[in-house]
């Protein structure tokens, strides 16, 4: 009762008795109430709700919870009759409804700022963080548009953690599947255990063992479109959600249907789109159905007429979807303070096993006779010289073309981007799969003029992608740079450091995002070691203890290290 006086006044009951204009009836494949009178009420349904025009006689709303109040509205001026078979549904649909404005209206009287549990999530939260995730905590079907940088990542993961949606399926890009499920069972803890993380493989859909949290990529979703919906995902986080920027596809489709059967959704992108309608309202209608209206109804009245495709006021739309709760957006400026000048994050990406095998063919037979000829000691050094470069490449070409499908996702999100690598058969591969965006390259293998030229290119803006060695850093200013981004590793740390300097430096007001690209195979693991990066969302905005750079011998002896294991196992694995 004290709910019911809390409502608005178009939720409350329509009072029964008096003239009845119509019927209200619920279509359920085209998913949407219809009513049918008397011209009175489908004109004046049809002049007040500009998108429940159809034929004469006939007025269509959509099945969508915000839009249940209007119709609800209209019945107290014009009441209807519900059809016999839809009454349930309606008196169910009005309930959703009733129960949406007062969970609104809690949400405004939630804390500002939400810590996770004790024991259910592994990390300490920023301050902006914790802002994210009472958002999401109040909002079940919402866009997270945070910039890139800003751990959406570890705000998703938290939000799972305090509400225990549990089965999850998290939707990513390929490149992003091994990240997601390190950081997963790095950050969430179920009953005092890691969480477990099921990677669903294939196009063909087959049993799925039990697990907490299921990590698929947007190119399977078509074949796992009819499965998906039916295993009972409390929740769905969609990754990159831009990826569902155009409808009309089997991606698209299966997308749709698996959030209709969650209850809590969430999206994330650095880059949410406000300037093309089409591409927006397609992202938010994967949210919540029609929370826009249908696709004539919106571009009709938000942009340029009907069909049109340029959202006429994105401000005034902006501003409608953050009133709504339907997004949540923080700029690195807006948050700056709460930011440590640089921050370093360890991302794990794909190879090619089948190029990293191919390459270290040759390397292996170089150990074999390394271990069966007992050379003397200088030329046992040069043969492990060459065995460690060898792995290294064969790291570093296996990886590259993930490297560069995470840079495109970086440059497409508008960073302005600094890759690093040490090989030029690495640096080959990136100018061919970077094309596209006009990279600059300054490798060593350039005249004094030709880099000259790059520097201004990219400081002027030209390009915002410049690949270096990371050998031929020295003396660079580069700091119009927001990301650094290392696709192959060095087992010097002070590398490293004088690389990240090329942005951070002197007039950089920034906060600097250094990335470090790490493979499942070869040189990688034991170079992150050798380095004191842990595998974390944020090293330094996580909490965790910032690596020490100055100790040089300390990455001698890992150089040794590896070595040893690389001999002791006989194996390039």
């Amino acid at each position: 009762m004290e709910d019911m006086e809390r409502l608005p006044a178009y939720l409350r009951d329509t009072q029964p008795g008096g003239h009845i204009y119509g019927t209200l009836s619920y279509n359920r494949r085209s998913k949407c109430w219809t009513i049918k009178g008397e011209p009175c009420v489908t004109e004046m349904a049809k002049r007040l709700f500009p998108g429940s025009d159809r034929r004469r006689g006939e007025a269509r709303f959509t099945a969508n919870r915000r839009i249940i109040g209007d119709v609800n509205w209209l019945m107290q001026r014009y009441p209807l009759e519900i059809a016999p078979r839809d009454r349930a549904l309606w008196a169910k649909s009005l309930a959703q409804a009733r129960e949406f404005v007062l969970a609104r209206e809690r949400a405004l009287r939630m804390p500002s700022r939400t810590t996770p549990p004790e024991g259910t999530f592994a990390g300490e939260l920023r301050p902006f963080q914790k802002e994210g995730l009472s958002f999401l905590l109040a909002n079940p079907r919402t866009l997270l548009a945070d910039e890139m940088g800003l751990g959406k990542t570890v705000q998703a993961l938290a939000c799972l953690a305090v509400t225990g949606d549990f089965p999850a399926l998290i939707v990513v890009p390929p490149h992003l599947v091994r990240n997601w499920r390190a950081e997963t069972v790095r950050f969430l803890r179920i009953d005092g255990r890691e969480a477990r993380v099921c990677v669903i493989t294939g196009l063909k859909p087959y049993a799925l063992p039990e697990a907490d949290v299921y990590i698929i990529h947007y190119l399977l979703l078509r074949g796992w479109k009819e499965t998906l919906p039916e295993l009972g995902f409390k929740a769905v986080v969609f990754d990159e959600i831009q990826e569902l920027r155009r409808a009309g596809t089997e991606k698209y489709s299966a997308a749709s249907l698996l959030a209709e059967s969650c209850e809590r959704v969430i999206g994330l992108s650095g880059t949410p789109i406000y300037n093309r309608g089409a591409e927006i309202w397609n992202v938010i209608n994967i949210l919540d159905f029609h929370c826009l209206g249908d696709w004539e109804s919106f571009t009709r009245e938000w942009c340029d007429g009907y069909g049109n495709h340029i959202v006429r006021d994105p401000a005034l739309l902006g501003s409608h979807l953050r009133r709504e709760g339907l997004i949540l957006r923080r700029s690195k400026q807006e948050v700056l303070r709460e930011l440590p000048p640089k921050r370093r994050l360890v991302q794990e990406i794909d190879s090619d096993d089948r190029v990293y095998h191919e390459l270290m063919r040759p390397v292996m037979e170089m150990l074999g006779s390394l271990l069966a000829l007992h050379p003397d000691a200088k030329e046992r050094a040069l043969l492990e010289e060459r065995i460690s470069a060898g792995e290294r490449q064969a790291t570093g070409i296996a990886k590259a073309p993930f490297a560069a499908a995470f840079i495109r996702a970086l440059l497409d999100n508008g960073e302005r981007v600094l890759l690093f690598a040490h090989h030029h058969a690495v640096m080959d591969i990136y100018k061919k799969e970077l094309a596209s965006y006009k990279p600059v390259f300054i490798t060593g293998r350039e005249t004094g003029a030709q880099k000259e030229q790059a520097v201004e290119r990219f400081m002027s803006g030209a390009t915002s992608l410049c690949v270096i060695s990371l050998r031929a850093a020295a003396g660079l200013n580069l700091q119009r740079a927001s990301c650094v981004v290392f696709g192959e590793l060095d087992w010097s740390p002070a590398v490293h450091s004088q690389a990240e300097d090329r942005a951070h430096r002197m007039g950089q007001e920034d906060s600097v995002l250094c990335y470090y690209l790490v493979a499942p195979r070869g040189t990688d693991r034991d170079m992150q070691d050798a380095l004191g990066l842990k595998v974390s969302q944020f090293v330094a905005l996580m909490g965790d203890k910032a690596p020490d750079w100055h100790d040089a011998q300390r990455s001698r002896e890992a150089a040794k290290a590896h070595m040893a294991r690389l001999l002791a196992s006989g194996t390039g694995k």
